[in-house]
């Protein structure tokens, strides 16, 4: 074997051995976010710590470490990281425990975990069961018995109440806000006449009649919802009667079997999937976060895909080769190395302020100074990525338009077709492999990508979707949530970053999952047309 031989058998066997190693860190790290994320479902046993000093401690114990070196007293010992809960009695959700504090660990069967709307979970023993301050029911085991009856119809009043909001005063303040929209309208067109007047003030007398009958049923739920309490009694023996409507779930968590472990587990899954969040985004679902996300990367998609073709098509089928057709290229590929941030101020500058300041002068003056579209929203949000992602589209609309023979081009124009025709008819459909690889790479991209959108439209917590019953039933111009950014937010913003950090991995875990589904998606649609055009060699 000559000298070149073995040189290019050792780079040959070093890039194979940097592909392993890349597929390898990769599969770490997607094991590593899930094993973290998925453990954030179950539930594990809450154990009962005895001190030595004569208090007691509930808690799940979420691991065990050396005590750190900087505390030389108790050098060498283990201590037990335990989350406590009851956050509202002890101010905070964990606490460190040295082994040699500790008398006795027992897991008793009869303490119970119960997961709040707010202030996290309260762990503790059940002493009565109230209505209206009377007690119906007193003692661990009666109260637990009577206890899942009780909270099933609670449920049912918190979902009434919650369809009552969303519903019919939902739609009554739309009808005001629109009522005042109109007359505000017919102010600046020269102001309205006797009967649009008498007609205004008809509707907002009936407007208001019925938000008023509204809001009297809803405060009236809402008062029937706290009628009853538990009252439960925490490790340190302090009592907290905590209202039944402000539970999500009650457990019992050593007394419980494999199978009900199990479907505990799926169904916490499938509340984080299909729920709204709750308690600064720590707890809850991030539904609306998963909507944003694939709702901006469908938008981006349709925005940049025939841009970016177009782009493509000129430059390699239309263009001349030139200094300026360099240069043009030349500016495509530095674009992509443009920070993300810097399209977030040009989306803000051109799309909000200019574009969309200019249709509320046009359109929507009544509105003013409250801006419609001369705000961030999810239409900004996405022209912003489209133009953040559309090199990567040229690029590999290009590649895939070169990589069409010359030959089909020929006997097309033989047979008489026309060179759009061509284009149109031959060369797209071959290419179009090609360009379904760039948009998978744009994306990959943008669903990933926060620092722009953070100027554009994105939010911590947006009260309704995109997408309602209202004309015109998509509103583009709302603001919205986005995965990315929950994690960062509730990572690194959250009020108790101890007690969200598994959320980062459940979180980060579907973003993956997301990402991998809506590029499988394209990925099947590139291969089935892939096999009709042997041509291409994307």
């Amino acid at each position: 074997m000559s000298t070149t031989d073995r040189i290019g058998q050792f780079f040959t066997w070093l890039c194979g051995g940097a592909l392993a190693l890349n597929l390898l860190l990769v599969v770490g790290l997607l094991l590593l976010i899930g094993m973290h994320g998925l453990a954030y479902f179950w539930q594990s046993g809450v154990a009962e710590l005895q001190l030595r000093g004569g208090g007691r401690l509930l808690g799940e114990i979420h691991g065990v470490e050396e005590v750190p070196a900087d505390e030389a007293a108790w050098e060498g010992e283990q201590r037990m990281r335990m989350k406590i809960g009851n956050r509202d009695l002890y101010g905070l959700d964990f606490r460190w425990v040295r082994e040699s504090e500790v008398e006795a660990v027992t897991y008793p069967e009869d303490v119970v975990l119960l997961e709040r709307m707010e202030w996290g979970n309260f762990y503790g023993r059940m002493l009565e069961l109230r209505q209206a301050g009377e007690v119906v029911s007193r003692g661990a085991d009666s109260v637990w018995s009577a206890f899942p009856a009780v909270h099933a119809s609670k449920m049912e009043e918190r979902a009434e109440i919650e369809a009552l909001e969303a519903g019919p005063i939902g739609d009554v303040n739309y009808q005001i806000e629109r009522l005042r929209l109109d007359q505000r309208r017919a102010d600046l067109e020269g102001g309205a006449d006797a009967a649009d007047r008498a007609r205004f003030g008809r509707s907002e007398t009936e407007l208001n009649q019925r938000y008023e009958s509204l809001a009297t049923q809803l405060f009236a739920m809402r008062d029937r919802l706290a009628d009853q309490q538990v009252v439960m009694e925490a490790a340190t023996g302090e009592r907290k009667a905590i209202v039944v409507g402000e539970i999500v779930r009650c457990l019992r968590p050593n007394a419980m079997g494999a199978i009900d472990s199990l479907l505990l587990y799926f169904s916490r899954i499938w509340e984080f999937v299909s729920g709204s969040p709750r308690e600064s985004n720590t707890e809850g679902g991030i539904f609306p976060a998963i909507f944003g996300t694939v709702m901006m990367v469908f938008l981006m998609s349709f925005a940049v895909v025939p841009f970016g073709v177009l782009a493509a098509l000129y430059l390699r089928e239309y263009a001349k080769e030139g200094p300026v057709v360099r240069a043009v290229r030349i500016a495509v590929n530095n674009l992509a190395g443009v920070p993300s941030i810097v399209f977030g101020v040009f989306g803000l500058g051109f799309f909000v302020y200019l574009i969309g300041g200019t249709i509320d002068q046009i359109f929507y003056p009544e509105a003013l100074p409250t801006p419609t579209y001369g705000t961030g929203g999810i239409l900004w949000a996405s022209l912003t990525l489209a133009l953040l992602t559309v090199p990567v589209v040229i690029v590999a609309a290009e590649e895939g338009l070169a990589a069409v023979p010359r030959i089909v081009r020929e006997g097309s124009l033989a047979l008489g077709a026309t060179k759009f025709e061509t284009i149109w008819r031959v060369v797209l459909p071959a290419a179009a492999p090609g360009i379904l690889t760039g948009m998978i790479l744009a994306m990959a991209r943008a669903a990933g990508e926060v620092a722009p959108l953070m100027i554009v439209g994105m939010v911590k917590l947006a009260p309704s979707l995109p997408i309602d019953h209202h004309f015109p039933f998509v509103h583009l111009e709302r603001k919205f949530m986005h995965l990315g950014f929950h994690v960062y937010d509730v990572g690194f913003q959250s009020p108790n970053v101890e007690a969200s950090q598994p959320l980062v991995f459940a979180t980060a875990l579907l973003l993956v999952a997301v990402v991998v589904a809506m590029n499988l998606v394209a990925v099947v649609v590139r291969n089935r047309v892939r096999r009709g055009y042997s041509t291409s060699a994307v």
